[in-house]
């Protein structure tokens, strides 16, 4: 993105880049000027004052009658002082100045005669007013003038300076800058598809004309956080050649009321004046929520971002699309935008860029692994596979932590390993080995992430499992067991709850089966199947018993709720959750019960590696590998690390894996977990 430098010289206007209305003057050197005024006439005052001694008006009076204040002595009274000369002991003259008492202190009664009375010749002076004003007044000014300076003008005439809050902040990037197109964007077809069309209209819009068609004035991307809906408007500018204005919907409101609805105006016309162009507003769910009169009517609060939405009404209404400029914006938020903005007229095409699907993944993996060096063993398709639900963002920061790994690594180049640690990292936390456990407790967490392999594994509606550890990671979890999706689910079956059921008790059941006990790290498994074995009785109409029905969950963050229920009703839902929960159990106890020797085993080899693959997991589950004893798996692993880092040390070209491609099918929800 280019710099801000750049956007703020491209931000035009009747009155330049200072804003309507704002005086370009320098103050620097005047204030240099005054500074140097009030310094000469500060070191004046302090010089003549220097070298004078001080004396209060008694003093005086006692000089007087000693005669050490002669005839001949020249005296100055002033209106609240009095200076002159007198003899020391020493015989020297000497200055001095005496204060007069106050504002209210007359000379005539008591200075006057004593001086008359002495023979000492005196003189009166009578400041000049101005002189008083300026000394006055002018310290006053160069500290405002100081204070100008370094709080507003030092800070390069951003937000803080109030003068500048009439700025407009859009970013204008001309059509040189704009170098993001649809190749860049992937994962998102459908999205691209609809974007198209508008690319072609400001290209040709008279191919559209011609028919008495009109292209839509605004179109609004909806999706979560991280799917690309800025990366979209950025490539359709790109596509179209066109400039491309961009401003966040926070950037328009601020203390001064007004101040959006001018930005608004400003916003609208220099995109005229750049027409072709795009303007996109992210984040318009700040400025465009719904409109409410409660406020306004019952409070008589002024509402700033109202009359900033009502601007941009106005605006979207008052231009014309033929015109060549076109609205984008963007929000994850759609469900609390006005009606008034989304209707037809205004945003008339809604694009929904959803996280991407398994195809969806892997093109963007591809996308943002062009410049890092993979190994040529590296399968983005297994990577697409581990990461449903991911983002564009997300993947691109797995694929930027796994290019960190393999440089901290000294590697030459990104394997699979970085890439699956990268992933855990971004899903689960950081590997926390420091963690002291107690050999104890790493028994009971061997036992227990094995249970929940095991199930996993004989249970047919489960993906398979893809890796077992003990390695502890984020804040909670001492271990865990992940599976790998093999494509996309955006349903579940019965039977794939029940297996999910299933899987969550696993972990619970190898602690009895194989301690004869449970203990609390099962905690996290029970809340998850509790809320999938509630959901199929009371959302999913899974139960004979309570029938179809539907009754939806409670809204958590409601001050207050009626019951959907009768107590019966919630009886026989809490019966039939606990009935669906035991039959889990008994599925699990089962398993683990018939494979009881497999379970101790891989216990073992687990407390040794800390890790096993989910390749290893099945070849021992159906006998095709034995499972290794503990000291034998130690010298394996050994073996392997000197084997990794050896190659590791040797120079790998730089290329992209190519697998095979396979159809897309809806993905489950997730599986419980540790």
């Amino acid at each position: 993105m280019p710099d801000n430098d750049k956007n703020d010289r491209r931000r035009s206007g009747p009155d330049g880049p200072s804003g309507p209305g704002i005086p370009r003057t320098r103050l620097t050197p005047w204030i240099l000027i005054a500074f140097v005024v009030l310094a000469l006439v500060a070191f004046n005052q302090w010089f003549s004052t220097a070298s004078r001694q001080s004396i209060d008006l008694s003093r005086f009076y006692q000089l007087v009658d000693e005669g050490k204040i002669t005839p001949g002595t020249k005296v100055t009274i002033s209106a609240t002082q009095v200076t002159g000369t007198y003899t020391a002991d020493d015989g020297t003259q000497k200055s001095f100045v005496a204060t007069l008492p106050g504002s209210n202190y007359d000379p005539s009664t008591t200075l006057e005669p004593k001086l008359q009375a002495k023979g000492i010749d005196y003189t009166g002076t009578q400041p000049s007013p101005w002189f008083s004003l300026l000394a006055s007044i002018l310290p006053l000014v160069l500290l405002m003038g100081i204070a100008y300076y370094f709080l507003f003008r030092r800070v390069g005439g951003g937000a803080a300076n109030p003068l500048n809050m009439g700025k407009n902040k859009v970013k204008i990037y001309d059509r040189k800058e704009m170098k993001t197109t649809f190749s860049d964007v992937a994962g998102v077809d459908e999205a691209k598809e609809e974007l198209k069309e508008i690319v072609e209209f400001l290209k040709n819009p008279k191919k559209y004309q011609r028919l008495g068609g009109r292209i839509p004035k605004g179109v609004l991307l909806l999706g979560p956080p991280g799917c690309g809906k800025t990366l979209l408007a950025r490539a359709v500018a790109g596509e179209a050649n066109v400039p491309f204005f961009f401003m966040s919907g926070s950037e328009f409101v601020e203390m001064f009321v007004g101040l959006g609805a001018a930005r608004v105006r400003e916003l609208f016309q220099q995109a005229k004046e750049k027409a072709p162009a795009l303007v996109f507003l992210d984040e318009i769910d700040t400025i465009g929520k719904g409109r409410s009169g409660v406020m306004g009517a019952g409070f008589g609060a002024h509402d700033e971002r109202e009359q900033t939405l009502n601007q941009l009404l106005v605006e979207m209404d008052g231009f014309d699309s033929s015109k060549g400029v076109i609205i984008m914006a963007a929000t994850n938020r759609p469900d609390v935008l006005d009606p008034a903005l989304v209707r037809p007229g205004r945003f008339d095409r809604q694009v929904v860029v959803d996280p991407p699907d398994l195809r969806g993944r892997e093109e963007i993996l591809r996308v943002h692994a062009r410049g890092v060096a993979l190994d040529p063993s590296d399968d983005l398709r297994t990577i697409a596979q581990r990461t449903p639900g991911f983002t564009g963002a997300d993947l691109e920061n797995v694929v930027n932590e796994a290019a960190l790994l393999a440089a901290r690594r000294e590697k030459n180049s990104v394997t699979m390993d970085e890439l699956e640690e990268a992933i855990d990292r971004a899903s689960m936390g950081l590997e926390r080995k420091s963690r002291v456990i107690s050999d104890r407790e790493k028994v009971r967490v061997a036992a227990h992430e094995m249970g929940h392999a095991l199930v996993a594994h004989f249970c047919e509606n489960l993906d398979p499992v893809h890796r077992v550890t003990i390695v502890a990671r984020g804040t909670a979890a001492l271990g865990l067991t992940m599976t790998r999706p093999l494509e996309d689910r955006y349903m579940a079956t019965e039977p794939e709850l029940r297996d999910m059921l299933a899987f969550a008790m696993g972990g619970r059941v190898a602690e009895e089966v194989v301690f004869g006990e449970v203990s609390t790290g099962a905690q996290n498994d029970l809340e998850k199947a509790t809320q999938i074995a509630r959901a199929m009785v009371a959302e999913y109409g899974m139960s004979d018993k309570v029938g179809p029905l539907s009754l939806g969950r409670d809204d958590p963050n409601a001050f207050w709720q009626q019951p959907k229920i009768s107590g019966e009703t919630a009886q026989l839902i809490d019966q039939e959750t606990r009935r669906l929960l035991d039959e889990a159990h008994d599925k699990a106890e089962r398993i683990l019960k018939e494979r009881r020797q497999l379970l101790d085993e891989l216990r073992d080899l687990l407390l040794v590696v800390e890790t096993i693959d989910g390749n290893d997991i099945e070849a021992y589950a159906t006998g095709t590998k034995s499972v290794p004893d503990p000291d034998t798996a130690r010298r394996e692993q050994d073996e392997r690390a000197a084997a990794a880092a050896a190659v590791a040390s040797k120079p790998a070209p730089a290329v992209h894996a190519r697998p095979s491609r396979a159809p897309v099918i809806p993905p489950a929800p997730p599986l419980p977990a540790d």
